[in-house]
């Protein structure tokens, strides 16, 4: 493997043939880190973040955006950004965030409590406004204040310990984000794309197609002028759609790029075994990093048969975690026992659900599964499909197309599911209709999803997604994607009383280990979701350019580079002496 490919060479080719143009030739390979892009960017001149179907993670919550805080995965702590710090009232129901001293938007305008004021206000106030963060900061907050220049004070509906890191820490992909408030005032927030965007980022947006988005380097970033950080090392940062996992691994191996997405534990090795650069998070088997989002099949408990809690039951039964995490995940993850990511924060809860014998165990039983079927009037048919009044049992089970994770697994579970006489189909859609349309209105039987995502360090954030308040009908949209099943039982109702008192309980509150038992029993009896596997993913990283990546001895924080606290990472990036 050589070094010699330049920016032109290489990199503009590969963006040429991706993109159908090339770009500016003014920032050498060597002073550009180029990470992978798993979608296409539908809309390259939009970034009003507030709207739907615009994402962000092409690098501009990555470069551009900072967050107040973010939740360090390795320690456990929320490290200041923009914010300096927070405190709070006893009760839980006042917050008080102190900004940091000195920090500019890119065109040199002061970022202070202003900002942040008019940003929360504008989500408060526009109900058209539908992303998720600002139907939450919706949801929570009664009033906002601004006390000084950079300290604003926030008043809450309800008591909620976790406030601050739900909202401004980056706990799961991203975070509330602050928008200047010298050009957003003048627009409506529903409509206007802001297309030429600012932030308070060390990286100003330059280009981008519908392929890839251009970065460069503001060496006037305040960050540096202030002291906060010095300037990152790359002086242009890429995102470039790689178009799957074949095209992303021969990009990473000839070094046209420099960070790739998930890929299997064969495709690693092969890319290992071409490009000696190539790290992932652990230097052996099995490679990846654990992913805060595990893997499940969610359940549409108002579709028959499956509004049936027995039936539900019987498909849990029936799959076989084992052969998901050997043959789909390729031995890289392991069985989920609980709906929860098994950090070591969470042992607590986990272990009392344990304890509760509640737990889900790693291998299936077709036959315990079968009983329960024909315990509901089905019987076996000559095609070995269960019938029932005439009709054969069966069930379409959507699955995002964007990553072969999700459909191998899915591939795995169609085939059990259909040993065991369930006329099991996948269905695949692409990303956008699969979060716009099928999982938030409720048009599916069955899906792939990780909608339980969210505790890494509590449990309430998880266990709340699934309460009866959340309940819409078929075709209106979950607010939040929470209860996309529409779980709304007996036993939904009691589950969500004792969830419903957990939410104020402080962190640490001794009594939650028990509450979450208690509650779990309802999941575990009615099965509105199916826990899979512990998500893992393995994520290559090259040292031909750059040194510095996140891994397992070097646990700054996890390597998820689409995420918000990016940041880090790129500070973090030192230029490859080798």
């Amino acid at each position: 493997m050589t070094r010699s490919l330049n920016w032109m060479t290489a990199s503009v080719l590969a963006l040429t043939a991706a993109t159908g143009m090339a770009v500016a030739q003014d920032v050498a390979r060597e002073d550009t880190v180029i990470f992978d892009l798993d979608r296409t960017i539908k809309d390259p001149e939009n970034f009003n973040w507030f709207t739907p179907g615009t994402k962000r993670m092409h690098g501009a919550h990555q470069t551009m955006w900072e967050p107040l805080f973010i939740l360090n995965y390795a320690t456990g702590d929320l490290d200041p950004w923009l914010a300096t710090g927070f405190t709070q009232n006893d009760m839980s129901t006042e917050f008080t965030i102190t900004l940091r001293d000195g920090v500019e938007w890119s065109d040199g305008e002061a970022f202070d409590a202003d900002d942040v004021l008019f940003t929360v206000n504008m989500a408060m106030t526009n109900e058209e406004i539908s992303s998720r963060e600002a139907a939450t900061i919706r949801a929570q907050v009664a009033s906002v204040e601004q006390v000084d220049d950079l300290t604003v004070k926030f008043t809450l509906n309800d008591p909620n310990p976790r406030f601050i890191v739900e909202n401004f820490g980056v706990r799961i992909f991203g975070s509330f984000l602050i928008m200047p408030e010298h050009i957003w005032a003048a627009e409506d927030p529903a409509t206007f794309t802001f297309p030429n965007p600012i932030g308070t980022g060390p990286y100003t947006f330059t280009s981008a197609t519908t392929s890839r988005a251009i970065w460069d380097r503001n060496d006037n970033w305040w960050g540096a002028k202030a002291g906060f950080q010095d300037l990152p090392a790359p002086q242009r940062v890429v995102f470039l759609e790689s178009g799957g996992e074949e095209s992303r691994a021969q990009l990473i191996a000839t070094n046209q790029m420099d960070a790739a997405q998930n890929v299997s534990v064969g495709t690693f090795e092969a890319i290992a075994a071409q490009n000696p650069n190539v790290i992932a998070w652990y230097d052996d088997y099995p490679y990846a990093a654990a992913d805060p989002c595990a893997r499940q099949l969610e359940i549409n408990t108002t579709i028959a048969p499956w509004d049936n809690a027995n039936m539900r039951k019987a498909v849990a039964t029936i799959i076989d975690r084992n052969q998901i995490v050997t043959v789909a995940a390729e031995g890289s993850t392991v069985p989920s026992r609980t709906m929860f990511a098994e950090y070591g924060s969470m042992d607590p809860f986990i272990s009392a659900i344990e304890e509760a014998g509640l737990t889900l165990p790693a291998t299936g039983d077709a036959e315990a599964g079968k009983a329960m079927i024909e315990a509901e009037g089905w019987t076996m048919g000559a095609a070995g499909v269960y019938e029932k009044d005439g009709e054969e049992l069966s069930v379409d089970i959507h699955v995002n197309s964007a990553s072969t994770e999700y459909t191998r697994t899915i591939d795995v579970i169609v085939e059990q599911l259909s040993r065991a006489g369930i006329k099991a189909k996948a269905v695949p859609v692409e990303n956008g209709v699969f979060w716009g349309e099928v999982l938030p209105f409720g048009t599916f039987e069955m899906s792939y999803s990780w909608l339980s995502c969210g505790s890494v360090n509590e449990p309430w954030a998880s266990m709340g997604r699934y309460t009866v308040k959340d309940v819409v009908p078929v075709g209106e949209r979950s607010p939040g994607f929470n209860n996309t099943a529409r779980w709304n039982s007996e036993g939904a109702a009691k589950y969500s009383e004792i969830v419903d008192a957990m939410a104020g309980k402080p962190l640490g509150d001794p009594e939650v280990p028990g509450m979450v038992a208690e509650a779990y029993q309802y999941l575990d009896a009615e099965m509105p979701f199916v826990p899979l596997v512990q998500s893992a993913k393995l994520i290559p990283f090259s040292n031909t350019y750059w040194t510095g990546w996140p891994s397992a001895d070097n646990n700054y924080n996890h390597p998820f580079f689409w995420w918000n606290h990016t940041h880090q990472i790129i500070h973090n990036l030192e230029k490859s002496g080798g």
